[in-house]
């Protein structure tokens, strides 16, 4: 019982943090939700019986498979589309499989003219950010996991970690330039 009370209250404390991280990597609200949940099902099943201070890269590590997995998946749904001719999304016919991924916004001086605050311009370069980067930023900043931690959850090594945190934060620095003080 003591058990079940504390993983509930770990995924209690994890979810909006997993949403946002699985949204910034997808884009879309609903397959991020759906990464999420997945996420915490298989979390629940198979490694309940972990220490609760293990569960955290474990979530991780499951949640970055997911977000992987999902780009295997829409990178083969998308070459099928583009081989048999189908309309992408916007119903346009284009056989280019390349043209239906969506466009990363561009971060010149427009786009961060645009952002009303910091929040909006710091999720348009993270969104712009490549996804090893984002998701070192994110799991090292947001959730606060180790260089040790961030590499079993991400399944790379901790030097492939430090080298894709530090561009992270090398380009967020240069992108958010306009907002220091």
């Amino acid at each position: 019982m003591r058990d079940s009370a504390s993983m509930d209250q770990f995924l209690k404390g994890i979810e909006g943090r997993a949403f946002r991280i699985a949204e910034l990597a997808t884009s879309d609200k609903e397959e991020a939700l759906e990464l999420v949940q997945e996420a915490m099902i298989k979390l629940v099943q198979n490694y309940s019986d972990k220490p609760a201070a293990e569960w955290a890269p474990l979530f991780h590590r499951i949640l970055q498979s997911k977000i992987k997995d999902w780009y295997r998946y829409q990178a083969v749904r998308n070459r099928f589309k583009g081989w048999f001719g189908f309309a992408n999304d916007n119903g346009d016919e284009d056989g280019d499989p390349i043209s239906q991924y969506p466009d990363r916004p561009a971060l010149g001086p427009e786009a961060l003219s645009e952002a009303s605050d910091f929040h909006q311009a710091l999720e348009v370069a993270l969104k712009a950010l490549p996804l090893r980067q984002q998701q070192a930023f994110l799991l090292r900043t947001w959730e606060g996991l180790s260089v040790k931690q961030t590499a079993e959850a991400m399944s790379c090594s901790e030097g492939s970690v430090k080298t894709h945190y530090s561009r992270a934060n090398k380009t967020l620095q240069s992108q958010l330039e306009d907002f220091r003080p």
